[in-house]
């Protein structure tokens, strides 16, 4: 008898547009499911046109990363669920990257960390619970959060916003000690979107399905691990 494999599923934080919606569109190719969250579910997002497309593989969820308020709502509305996959999807800049640490403003500082550094985990330990026992937690983190790598400085609060988040998964692996999940510190690369800007040397279809692609391969091999998009090893 002819037995049909039951589609996994990835709960991709992030996923309205950019790199979150390309990965969507991977995932799917892959024969994944896909939960997606966007900031305002009743607005019209990429996401929604592949919903419309892909039917109940896409279901899509309201999360607003920096609304605590809004993440219990969805770890609610997520009960009983089980994922193979988490990742999140986030990343946000001062008005002018060239400023100095010391040029920052304090706002400006607390809204790039809390979007790129502390919302993320905080997503991440809200959520851990729904993802199976060998699945895959991920994070999109940067090249310019390796510190090894800081050979020229410039945009220091993303690289300092980036280089937490990596310290923070480093935190949140070593607690994970000995269980069997893989987890993933993902750098996609110099990406042309909004963030990235027109200069980048790469498209997203460049990087993102070679991205998905060393998520996927990640998958069952334990510990953390910091990728870029094609699965080398960035120095920490």
């Amino acid at each position: 008898m002819l037995t049909t494999e039951t589609p996994k599923t990835v709960l991709l934080v992030g996923a309205s547009r950019g790199l979150g919606y390309a990965m969507a569109v991977e995932f799917l190719k892959h024969g994944w499911n896909i939960v997606g969250t966007v900031r305002d579910k009743h607005a019209k997002t990429l996401l929604h046109e592949l919903a419309g497309q892909y039917g109940d593989r896409v279901r899509i969820e309201e999360l607003d990363i920096c609304d605590a308020v809004q993440l219990n709502a969805l770890q609610n509305q997520l009960t009983g669920a089980v994922f193979e996959m988490l990742f999140v999807n986030a990343g946000t800049t001062n008005k002018d990257p060239t400023q100095t640490i010391g040029d920052v403003s304090t706002e400006e500082f607390i809204e790039v960390m809390l979007t790129n550094s502390l919302a993320p985990m905080r997503v991440i330990e809200s959520l851990e619970n729904y993802v199976s026992a060998s699945g895959l937690i991920g994070v999109m983190s940067s090249g310019q959060g390796s510190i090894s790598n800081n050979e020229t400085g410039q945009r220091e609060l993303y690289r300092g916003s980036k280089a937490a988040l990596n310290m923070f998964m480093r935190s949140f692996a070593a607690r994970q000690s000995g269980n069997g999940r893989a987890l993933a510190v993902m750098a996609p690369g110099w990406i042309r979107t909004a963030l990235g800007g027109p200069e980048a040397p790469l498209t997203i279809e460049d990087a993102i399905p070679s991205l998905v692609s060393v998520l996927l391969e990640k998958q069952g091999k334990p510990g953390l691990e910091y990728l870029d998009y094609r699965g080398r090893t960035v120095p920490w």
